[in-house]
């Protein structure tokens, strides 16, 4: 059983790093066991796990399925190691944590500090993108995902729910007139955040159905700070997530319009892979940044109705 394991953390090493060489460096095993463990493992599930490209290997459909499995065990046998260890005892250990950019820097870096100090012996890794990241296999522990979920196989605690809204500068708005239905803005200028939209139109909500309304994007940026910054200089109406304006917002620096044609909220969760015994450093975590994110939800959103034009 522990050569199955061995050749199972080789194989999860080499699709990590694209190949047997790669692998071989970051486990410090000679090429050609690497290349043997691995052949000895297809020989015994007598399946095919890796293809090879010009570029690098990637598993097949059947070494994507073995893969994922080869993560749940090797992870189970790392739990074992560490309740046995006395980890289970007090939170201790390595965290990885990954949120929306915007909300990351603004939100959840604030809780991971508070955090840290009260957990003198976790170590935390926290990834802000706006990727979608799979949690198994980037080996995430913990995510922040704003908008619905679509992998029923994760487990899910809801913290809040935010909204698109458009805003632009006040400067823009006394020179370009203030949009009072979706229509309108085929008469703006209008700067798209790409994440959140195609760059073509954006969508509304008109009584009970969804509105979708082409806009000229005379700019598209792929970062929301870019889209609040080009709006804040007069570039344009922008469509972002209501957060990722709310400081502009408050300082005046951006104006929300178009409120009663707000799209469904959108929800924002914590999420994590887990399932029955968890490792105390996540529970703790968990437990710790639930109440925190969601009080910082309660107290941001919407943190628009005195310095925004319902049109």
């Amino acid at each position: 059983m522990a050569d199955r394991l061995e050749a199972m953390s080789i194989f999860v090493a080499v699709v990590d790093c694209g190949s047997f060489s790669g692998a071989a460096r970051r486990l410090g095993v000679p090429l050609a066991t690497i290349s043997r463990k691995v052949g000895e493992l297809e020989a015994h599930l007598g399946a095919r796990l890796l293809a090879r490209s010009t570029r690098k290997l990637s598993p097949t459909e059947a070494g994507q399925s073995y893969l994922a499995a080869c993560r749940r065990i090797l992870e189970q046998v790392v739990e074992a190691e560490r309740a046995a260890a006395g980890e289970y005892a007090t939170p201790k250990g390595d965290l990885v944590i990954t949120a929306p950019i915007v909300f990351g820097r603004l939100h959840v870096l604030p809780v991971v500090a508070a955090f840290l100090a009260a957990y003198p012996e976790i170590h935390v890794r926290l990834a802000l993108s706006d990727r979608w990241v799979h949690l198994l296999d980037d080996h995430v522990d913990v995510a922040v995902r704003v908008g619905a979920l679509s992998d029923g196989g994760l487990m899910a605690m809801g913290l809040g729910s935010v909204h698109r809204v458009v805003c632009a500068s006040p400067s823009y708005l006394a020179v370009r007139g203030i949009p009072h239905h979706p229509k309108d803005l085929a008469d703006h200028d209008c700067v798209s955040f790409d994440a959140l939209a195609s760059g073509k139109s954006w969508l509304f909500r008109e009584g009970e159905a969804d509105l979708s309304v082409v806009v000229q994007s005379r700019l598209i940026v792929n970062t929301a700070e870019a889209a609040v910054d080009a709006a804040r200089a007069g570039a344009g109406l922008t469509q972002v997530l209501s957060y990722q304006a709310a400081d502009a917002v408050r300082a005046g620096a951006l104006v929300v319009v178009l409120r009663t044609f707000e799209p469904p909220a959108l929800p924002v969760s914590l999420i994590h892979a887990g399932q029955g015994a968890l490792p105390l450093k996540l529970r703790a975590f968990l437990d710790f940044a639930r109440p925190r994110l969601g009080q910082r939800l309660g107290e941001t959103f919407p943190p628009f109705a005195a310095n925004s034009h319902r049109g």
